[in-house]
């Protein structure tokens, strides 16, 4: 089941992009986001990402 990525932007907030995927879930976990949210993420197969409209993708694409 894929994650919200509206939900997403409140563990992301203060992220600086462009960004690692690693430094995303990163900072996901120090929000401590669900592990749902970091399970999308490590399946992604984007490496970095740009931009917060990047992540919300990966959310789409779970």
């Amino acid at each position: 089941m894929a994650f919200n990525p509206i939900e997403a932007q409140k563990y992301l907030k203060g992220m600086q992009y462009p960004a690692s995927k690693q430094d995303v879930i990163d900072h996901a976990k120090s929000n401590d986001a669900p592990q749902e949210m970091i399970d999308d993420l490590e399946s992604d197969t984007q490496d970095q990402f740009e931009n917060p409209g990047e992540v919300q993708k990966a959310f789409s694409k779970s």
